[in-house]
């Protein structure tokens, strides 16, 4: 089942628009620019949610990144590449990186040259550190779809990644939020006074600890 999911998407469901769209969407040094300049615009010019939605991301794919390195080594499954040949989709290099989006992939299929290249397939990466982002912000299935698309990934890499990525990322903005609530209750009451929580609104307007202890 999972082989004969990966042959359709690698091999039949494909068109030269779709080649170029799927190895942009998993390359990511043609977003980093972008995504760098975003955090560092919401540090900078963002307010208290969006410099807290920034550093808890650079935390938790930190955090994940590492959980996932583990994994792979702990469960070695091959990539389609290792054992098949595969349809591979390779991008032009190009400076800077954005560029290569105006100029043809090229397309080969997978070789006895590519047995031993990049690590084990489990979890994917890709899909690891776009769900963690897809959980704060959202886009993931698209991310999953191309691993597959570009004969990086088992299906059930993917789907089991996902699930693996977003509950990870929960727990991860769960102790989070149970960090602010006990250590910015403490060190920056005046702060925590006007935000309670990392992830929900305060309902109402927030009062100062001063006026809380007045009217109590």
């Amino acid at each position: 089942m999972d082989q004969s999911i990966f042959h359709f998407i690698n091999q039949q469901w494909t068109s030269p628009a779709l080649d170029l769209f799927m190895a942009a969407l998993s390359d990511s040094s043609i977003w980093e620019p972008l995504f760098i300049a975003i955090g560092v615009s919401a540090l900078l010019f963002g307010g208290f949610r969006a410099r807290a939605f920034v550093i808890c991301l650079i935390l938790s794919l930190l955090i994940t990144s590492q959980i996932t390195g583990f994994l792979k080594s702990a469960v070695d499954r091959h990539r389609p590449k290792h054992v098949e040949n595969v349809r591979m989709v390779q991008l032009q290099r190009t400076r800077p990186a954005f560029f290569t989006l105006f100029k043809k992939p090229t397309i080969r299929f997978s070789d006895s040259s590519d047995r031993n290249r990049s690590g084990p397939s489990f979890p994917s990466g890709h899909v690891t550190t776009n769900s963690v982002i897809a959980v704060f912000c959202t886009v993931t299935m698209a991310v999953g779809y191309s691993r597959i698309y570009l004969g990086a990934h088992w299906p059930s890499d993917v789907v089991a990644t996902f699930f693996l990525a977003g509950g990870e990322t929960l727990l991860l903005l769960g102790l989070f939020e149970l960090i602010w609530r006990s250590a910015g209750r403490k060190w920056s009451p005046q702060i925590f006074a006007r935000h309670p929580s990392l992830v929900a609104k305060p309902n109402g307007k927030a009062r100062s600890p001063g006026a809380a202890r007045h009217s109590a």
